[in-house]
């Protein structure tokens, strides 16, 4: 099991792998009862902010494809 602390994971940028785009950075995460991480809130960066109302783009767990020193790369 390895402990990470959410300030650690707000560090790092979230990269679609699909697309080589930074999405932009956790603002929020979701977990479960037993502690496990559901999803992550991920802010978008302002230019994707201006063509998406929303703002917040959800990553599932299950979309997390790595979790680097740097960033975390994510298929959406």
């Amino acid at each position: 099991m390895i402990n990470v602390r959410l300030s650690d994971l707000q560090a790092k940028s979230i990269i679609n792998v699909v697309q080589g785009k930074n999405l932009g950075r956790i603002v929020d995460v979701e977990i479960d009862i037993d502690g496990r991480i559901i999803y992550f809130v991920v802010e978008q960066k302002r230019l994707f902010r201006w063509f998406n109302n929303s703002g917040d783009v959800t990553v599932n767990f299950s979309q997390i494809k790595k979790i680097g020193d740097d960033v975390i790369l994510v298929e959406l």
